[in-house]
């Protein structure tokens, strides 16, 4: 019998068990590594959209606080701060064996009318002919290719040796890997799943090649989706550092639909060693 293709899977771990009212529990895989940030993030957005009806997601705020760990059940407990004419807000705390792993505050409404402006997409070369991120990962570390759910096509490469410095900003086109279904917060949960990948590993760019990275986590992650959209094409994600101090560097990014339309924005703080 095959395995899940890796889509399946993380659709697995989005497809939460509620146990008790508000309180839902998720899968964390059979791995040994720790859980990555954005699955937990993904599985928070799923957990507080499971508790409203009739309005989408627009923000999330989260704090990682301790690193999430595969084979050890995840509870996700969902408190209702408020219900407004305009807004729901949600608060997730994320629990792994009575330590509390990430929380985050959600909030979700219904498209409006209003005012409307943003910058222009940046351009781009076409992802296809792009190298795959993965078969770059693998020819610079000397190993197989990694099988993932999201697929990313590199617009800038990153230095292959020690002492290439190159600025703290990159663009990638990104999409899943297969077919979502149907279900509006399942891809805006993969929207919020896809922003942690490449992200914080901008920042490394000015000090040398990524894959020297010897520690890379991320403490906090912002996201605002600006559009109710669908994660079935391309969508370029530009992301750039400003600035890191003490080791906590900063990452803001963007995604754009091929149209140009501005789907989300995206700011993180992160811990980067080498």
């Amino acid at each position: 019998m095959q395995p899940p293709d890796p889509l399946t899977r993380l659709l697995r771990g989005l497809d939460l068990e509620e146990i008790r009212a508000d309180v839902f529990r998720a899968r964390t895989g059979g791995g040994t590594e720790r859980l990555f940030g954005g699955l937990l993030l993904a599985q928070a957005v799923i957990a507080a959209g499971r508790t409203i009806t009739g309005r989408h997601l627009h923000s999330l705020h989260a704090s990682f606080l301790r690193p999430g760990r595969s084979r050890v059940p995840l509870e996700l407990a969902v408190e209702r701060l408020r219900d407004g004419r305009s807004f729901s807000a949600r608060r997730v705390t994320g629990i792994q064996a009575h330590d509390v792993t990430i929380v985050a505050t959600a909030s979700f409404t219904r498209p409006g009318e209003g005012v409307s402006h943003q910058d222009p997409m940046p351009e781009a070369p076409d992802p296809q002919g792009l190298p795959d991120w993965e078969d770059l990962r693998a020819a610079m570390l000397g190993t197989e290719p990694r099988h993932v759910a999201v697929e990313l096509r590199v617009c800038d490469a990153d230095p292959e040796i020690a002492g290439v410095r190159l600025p703290a900003y990159r663009r990638v086109w990104i999409r899943p890997r297969g077919e979502l279904p149907d279900d509006p917060l399942l891809h805006a949960a993969m929207f919020v799943f896809a922003t942690d990948r490449t992200l914080l590993r901008v920042a490394a760019r000015p000090h040398g090649p990524i894959w020297g990275v010897r520690h890379a986590a991320s403490l906090d992650h912002a996201v605002w989706l600006h559009h109710v959209a669908r994660f079935d094409d391309w969508v370029l994600y530009v992301c750039e550092s400003p600035i890191a101090e003490s080791g906590r560097a900063l990452a803001l990014g963007a995604m754009y639909a091929r149209d140009g339309r501005r789907l989300l924005s995206v700011a993180q703080e992160g811990l980067l060693r080498f």
